[in-house]
């Protein structure tokens, strides 16, 4: 079962990155400065310090379902932002309430996403915007893709844990035809890719140990001599450059649309 209780040990899995494509995806959105902003399933407060930097909100809200990763982002953006224990199916907001509601990472782990779509789009405002993004697990996140490929080579049983397997919202089509079936137009999908650069084979490895996320969940559920089996693999099946250096790419697929009400 994934583990989402370890904001910290979060950070060092997959922040570093996270905090890379949110600044890309709020560079490409565009949107106005001034807005009336909402990140649902804000985790450790990646897009939040984004938007921050980048949007300059004159109303900035996250909410997460973990307390552990709402404390951890509350402790990361200070007063720029509300940071508050939510589910992103159940807004405890009124109708028009922001002119942007965003979702960095998280829509593949909301148990429906159709409903919570509908959730943010009663949330905006008409003429207001709704976007989200998640990693392309099934192709474009390259060090993910790694791992689920040998852990499923040494264990048969791994292949129903990948994330590409699990996520079929990791596709642009998917994605598309729930923004449209959810009431959203003018649904367009693009992409964002960023540089995932590991030093070395520990630099690549130690942060699958911290237990946060399906990966590391899984890795945390594996016996000690198992573990080192699923190790020694990767090391011996990663790419390295010149240096020494595991040089990959990570690919996010982005989903933007209006709401039907838009003027």
């Amino acid at each position: 079962m994934d583990r989402w209780d370890g904001g910290s040990d979060y950070d060092v899995f997959m922040g570093r990155w996270s905090r890379l494509v949110a600044h890309e995806f709020v560079t490409a959105l565009g949107a106005d400065e001034g807005g009336r902003w909402l990140d649902v399933g804000c985790g450790t407060g990646a897009l939040l310090e984004a938007i921050s930097d980048l949007a300059a909100p004159a109303r900035l809200v996250g909410i997460d379902p973990s307390k552990e990763y709402v404390d951890r982002a509350a402790s990361q953006v200070g007063d720029v932002a509300e940071v508050d224990v939510a589910d992103g199916e159940h807004l405890p907001f009124g109708d028009d309430s922001f002119d942007i509601v965003v979702s960095g990472l998280a829509l593949n782990f909301i148990p429906n996403p159709g409903a919570a779509v509908g959730e943010w789009l009663r949330v905006t405002r008409p003429g207001g915007i709704v976007s989200s993004y998640v990693w392309d697990y099934a192709e474009g996140m390259g060090f993910l893709r790694h791992f689920w490929d040998v852990a499923a080579a040494v264990d048969p049983d791994a292949r129903l844990l990948d994330e590409g397997v699990r996520f079929p919202l990791c596709r642009p089509d998917r994605l598309k035809d729930l923004f449209a079936t959810s009431g959203l137009t003018s649904v367009e999908a693009d992409s964002i890719e960023i540089p995932t650069v590991f030093d070395d084979f520990g630099d690549y490895w130690t942060p699958f140990l911290r237990g946060q996320g399906p990966a590391p969940s899984y890795v945390a559920s594996l016996t000690d001599s198992e573990r080192s089996r699923l190790a020694e693999n990767l090391q011996a099946k990663l790419p390295r450059d010149a240096a020494g250096q595991i040089a990959l790419r990570a690919r996010a697929w982005t989903i933007t649309g209006n709401p039907r009400h838009s003027t």
